[in-house]
């Protein structure tokens, strides 16, 4: 059976689906009835929640261009891709690097659906897809070794995705072996949803009671270990909106704290 064989009996229409909702906030179509009342109901809850979306977004574009302009990365591992929306990594990154080479990796089958709107590479570069979890990441690590090269030096983005992960599945393990497989010179880009507002955490347990996935919300300083043993690029763990913003986003609303993100370089 190939991996889109049973993406149909894995799709569960009848509970929402993490990245059909991350969608739905992102104001995107690929999503049901199902997960837009799971998002109408974090929005309920928590109306800021939509723009933390669009800050996180905007997060990993701002990542994505560091890594490719300043730090020369030309490859990259982008761990639980999400639903294919306005600047992709590899948009991003082949934009300013033809050459680029990207992987993207996830385990929603809404998601395998429309991977191929992922794998529009130029002629230069190569994009990837696999279907797998970031639970399994000797797996993950493996395929992609058939695009990446893991002797240079790699990007890799954790965005969202930790957060999916509970502290019974010893996250910060996981993140310890995707790191240790990476050369000395790559990079991790890691943001995440913080556990700082009581209203935030309401509208994430009402998420997690009714959808297949459930999210951790964790302190800033416990997403921050994450990344023990890289040295943090400036301006550190911060708000994600404060992450090396752009000189024309100043009229742009910021959600108020409750997600951070930083980049992390390998020595």
């Amino acid at each position: 059976m190939t991996e889109r064989d049973d993406w149909g009996e894995r799709l569960q229409t009848d509970r929402p689906h993490s990245a059909r909702v991350w969608d739905y906030l992102l104001g995107g179509k690929n999503h049901y009835p199902v997960d837009s009342r799971a998002g109408d109901l974090i929005l309920e809850n928590f109306p800021e929640f939509a723009a933390i979306a669009r800050v996180q977004r905007r997060f990993l574009v701002r990542a994505v261009r560091f890594l490719a302009r300043d730090a020369g990365i030309r490859q990259f591992l982008d761990i639980g891709t999400g639903l294919p929306t306005a600047d992709n990594t590899h948009e991003v990154a082949q934009g300013i690097a033809p050459d680029s080479r990207i992987v993207y990796v996830d385990n929603d089958p809404i998601v395998l659906a429309h991977a191929d709107a992922l794998l529009y590479s130029t002629p230069e570069g190569k994009c990837a897809y696999l279907d797998a979890d970031v639970r399994d990441p000797q797996k993950i690590l493996a395929r992609a070794a058939d695009t990446l090269d893991f002797d240079r030096p790699v990007g890799l983005m954790l965005l969202n995705i930790m957060g999916q992960v509970s502290d019974e599945e010893q996250p910060e393990r996981i993140v310890a072996e995707l790191i240790d497989a990476l050369p000395r010179g790559s990079y991790v880009a890691l943001s995440d949803g913080t556990a700082t507002s009581e209203q935030l955490r309401v509208a994430v347990e009402a998420y997690n009671a009714q959808s297949v996935h459930t999210y951790h919300l964790r302190s800033p300083e416990r997403i921050g270990s994450f990344l023990q043993g890289l040295r943090l690029v400036e301006p550190g763990l911060v708000r994600s909106a404060d992450w090396r913003p752009e000189p024309d986003s100043a009229g742009i609303p910021r959600e108020q704290g409750h997600a951070v993100g930083a980049v992390g370089l390998k020595e």
